[in-house]
């Protein structure tokens, strides 16, 4: 296996790792925004309602794209048993 096979498969792990969290982080900080400014408008400073919406809204979201993510996990390990593969 040569250096640049090496940084390629490096390069496509990183960009699915990325693709396949993005949705979940995004989710993330949308939810935690809307509760960030629903508490500063109503000066309620309560943790645990800054947590719990988050913790819900993930998990909706995980069990929404959870078809998606392990596609894309299935594709991208055979994508990469083929380079090995051809590599020798």
């Amino acid at each position: 296996m040569t250096i640049q096979a090496a940084v390629d498969i490096l390069r496509q792990t990183v960009w699915t790792s990325f693709v396949l969290v993005s949705p979940i982080l995004s989710a993330a900080i949308a939810i935690g925004l809307a509760v960030s400014i629903l508490q500063t408008v109503t000066s309620i400073q309560e943790q645990t309602l800054a947590f719990v919406p988050k913790l819900i809204g993930v998990g909706v979201v995980v069990v929404g794209i959870s078809g998606w993510m392990l596609k894309t996990l299935v594709e991208f390990t055979l994508q990469i048993f083929q380079q090995m593969a051809s590599l020798g």
